[in-house]
């Protein structure tokens, strides 16, 4: 990709204003929603795309966005973008001004990389083995999103949303984590009844190695 894809960091996320520029990231490897539509069939859509701070620090270690705020800080949660971004579409004079409120400001400052990281940290749990997971996986050319409606941190696509099933469930565990029969039983009923493979990944960062526990389940 020659040019660099420009995001806005608004509260929590990075935002694709463009939607020609979020269409084509998004088919680059699945990367971020379309706004109002949690399932896109197709690689093309005419709305913003929102990325959150995991793939977002991803893209950026990669060169492929640029992520730049504005120095005022100008406060726009997740629902409040939203609620405009599916009003902004009925007609273009309401788009436009929408756009302009959000996007307009003086000056953009520039965000890299130690500094998104840093902001990501306090967003999420045990960022620093997250990511390592997260970019390993995302390294080998697979398709990653958040496992949260399956109890776990990530869900693993060969392919991509909407074109298979995610096969395998992850979850992220430290060294000295210690972890119960109970919960290897949950997680791995769980992963049967939606078809899925349940991974334990537990990064050694001074190694810079992950190792996988891959649990099959039979019957006795």
């Amino acid at each position: 990709m020659p040019d660099k894809i420009p995001t806005d960091f608004i509260e929590n996320f990075l935002i694709v204003w463009d939607p020609a520029k979020g269409s084509e990231l998004y088919k680059l490897g699945y990367y971020g929603k379309p706004v109002g539509i949690p399932k896109p069939k197709a690689g093309d859509f005419d709305v913003p795309l929102i990325l959150d701070l995991m793939e977002g620090l991803y893209l950026v270690e990669k060169k492929i966005i640029t992520v730049t705020e504005s120095p005022e800080k100008i406060k726009v949660g997740f629902s409040k973008l939203k609620k405009r971004a599916k009003k902004l579409y009925e007609d273009f004079d309401l788009k436009y001004a929408v756009y302009h409120d959000l996007r307009e400001s003086p000056e953009k400052i520039k965000v890299g990389f130690s500094k998104l990281k840093k902001r990501a940290k306090k967003l999420y749990e045990d960022f620093d083995i997250k990511y390592a997971v997260y970019r390993d996986l995302r390294d080998q050319g697979l398709i990653v999103t958040p496992g949260i409606k399956y109890g776990c941190d990530f869900a693993v696509y060969k392919q991509g949303p909407g074109v298979d099933h995610a096969p395998y469930m992850i979850s992220v565990k430290k060294t000295k984590d210690e972890i119960t029969a109970t919960e290897i039983v949950k997680a791995g009923r769980l992963a049967t009844t939606v078809r899925k493979r349940f991974i334990l990944a537990i990064p050694d960062l001074e190694a810079e190695r992950i190792r996988c526990l891959i649990f099959k389940w039979f019957k006795a």
